[in-house]
């Protein structure tokens, strides 16, 4: 086996740089939502801001990248807790992730809605996304229908794509009106998605 040597000189320090300017970026929009600025992105990193666009070419490229790490991390805190017990402890976990970084919320369902035209240069990673999250849930599904923690008697399929709407919707309710209580209410959901008396 092969020892994996880690980046060495100008590509090193190049990674270095984009990862500061990832999560600088990451920083100022969950404190500030899409509306955080080039300028003070740049300013947290200490580099111009013609300088970003050498590592992120476009403004687009720079929020997607965020996205992905919010996907990422969000997907990890989910895990840890909910304990990695079933696909609905992870759906209720998530929902405090939302509460708790409101701006990055924000940004995701601004730039959710501009993807639904063909011709937004984000249209094609929420379609990837929403097939790869869809792909994603509907294998958990299957595993909690087969282990009886999931209601049995609709498609595993469909039930992720119901998941994925609830907590789009919930995601956006609570934007209008913060008083919604959506991680209570992902309970609710969740509890509706285990078998009925009736199946067990």
């Amino acid at each position: 086996m092969t020892n994996q040597r880690k980046p060495r000189g100008p590509y090193r320090k190049s990674a270095e740089r984009r990862e500061q300017i990832l999560q600088a970026a990451y920083e100022a929009i969950d404190e500030y939502g899409e509306r955080a600025s080039l300028q003070d992105i740049a300013a947290r990193v200490g580099v111009t801001q013609p300088a970003l666009t050498y590592y992120f070419p476009t403004r687009d490229e720079l929020l997607l990248a965020v996205l992905e790490r919010r996907d990422v991390l969000g997907k990890a805190f989910a895990r840890a807790a909910g304990d990695g017990e079933t696909v609905t402890d992870g759906m209720v976990a998530g929902t405090r992730l939302i509460t708790d970084h409101p701006g990055l919320a924000k940004l995701y369902v601004t730039l959710s809605a501009a993807a639904t035209d063909p011709e937004s240069p984000v249209h094609s990673h929420f379609a990837e996304r929403y097939r790869s999250l869809a792909g994603e849930a509907a294998q958990d599904f299957e595993e909690g229908q087969r282990t009886g923690e999931i209601r049995a008697d609709e498609p595993a399929d469909h039930l992720a794509r119901v998941v994925l709407a609830v907590m789009d919707g919930l995601q956006l309710q609570w934007m209008h009106d913060p008083t919604v209580d959506i991680a209570a209410i992902a309970e609710t959901f969740a509890r509706m998605l285990a078998p009925s008396a009736d199946d067990q």
